[in-house]
């Protein structure tokens, strides 16, 4: 089979290719109007001829270099040929193009021309699976291991198959017994079908439910701001009892009925300054027993009168 030409001129090679080191028998590299004039059938004649000729040069030789990558810039349509079906998915077109190419360079890196098989055959399958593998590995808002993604596959095409045919949706033993998995797997498979696809927080439920058009988000419930003091109240309780008649009245006081320091000092008889030093020396012991659990407040017994703190008159 002859080689089809181009037409004279300068071989556009790589720059780091020198044209002294190829072969002078082959076509001059396309430039980019060309290809884009370039027919189908013209463009699949070419790389056919190149795949020949790459049969015969060695892996490491510049020439071999030379024809791989004139053959991917022929097939370069095909990546957006391919591409075009996955345009209504997620993601930018840029990057479904960019690992498209890289099918296509494991295409010609991978096709072997005495199959029979025509590129182009071999090609848009090659290019179709990288990208397919591309969004199954990127796609999930969890990310999940090789074989939990291949199982949710499998049990997501089964249970739809078995639905068609039962008229109703299949129990997971029914799946099981179906693909011949194992119940665990048919679980795995189930749990990851409901993480395959996540939603957003601000998405209305449907109408015909109590709450139509109620986001998500307004459904949530919160934290309850008692629950995070619930522990250190009940741990407290129990070291208050402990304490002083006096330093329970100042605490509550301040504390439980919002009085200022005066307020507690004209009501006990004593002067703001003491009132001071009674709260600040009240809540270090409170402290130090909160975060000693052999401390006798962190038990439920009742207190032993000899071990009672001194009641003092301050």
């Amino acid at each position: 089979m002859s080689v089809p030409t181009l037409g004279t001129g300068h071989r556009a090679g790589p720059p780091s290719v020198a044209a002294s080191d190829l072969p002078p028998d082959l076509p001059p590299r396309p430039t980019e109007a060309r290809l884009r004039a370039m027919g189908k059938t013209e463009a699949r004649e070419l790389s056919d001829a190149l795949f020949d000729r790459l049969a015969g040069l060695a892996r490491e030789s510049h020439a071999y270099s030379y024809v791989r990558g004139t053959v991917i810039e022929l097939n370069m349509p095909l990546v957006r040929f391919v591409a075009a079906r996955f345009r209504h998915r997620p993601g930018e077109m840029d990057d479904i193009l960019q690992i498209g190419t890289v099918g296509l360079i494991k295409a010609v890196d991978g096709y072997d021309p005495g199959r029979g098989v025509e590129f182009v055959t071999y090609a848009i399958p090659t290019i179709a699976g990288e990208i397919k593998r591309f969004f199954r590995d990127t796609s999930w808002p969890v990310r999940v291991p090789r074989r939990m993604q291949e199982c949710y596959l499998a049990v997501a095409r089964g249970s739809d198959r078995l639905e068609q045919e039962l008229g109703r949706l299949p129990h997971p033993e029914e799946i099981a017994e179906a693909l011949d998995l194992s119940m665990e797997e048919v679980a795995e498979g189930l749990i990851a079908v409901r993480i395959h696809r996540s939603d957003s927080l601000d998405a209305l439920r449907e109408e015909d439910t109590d709450e139509s058009g109620s986001a998500l988000l307004d459904r949530l419930g919160s934290c309850d701001p008692g629950i995070e003091l619930a522990e250190f109240r009940t741990a407290v309780r129990p070291l208050l009892g402990r304490l002083p008649k006096r330093e329970q009245m100042v605490l509550e006081l301040r504390f439980w009925e919002d009085r200022t320091q005066s307020e507690i000092a004209d009501r006990i008889g004593v002067s703001q300054m003491h009132v001071s030093r009674l709260l600040s020396a009240t809540l270090a012991h409170l402290r130090e027993e909160l975060d000693d659990r052999d401390a006798a407040g962190w038990s439920d017994d009742p207190p032993d009168p000899a071990t009672r703190p001194d009641q003092g008159s301050g």
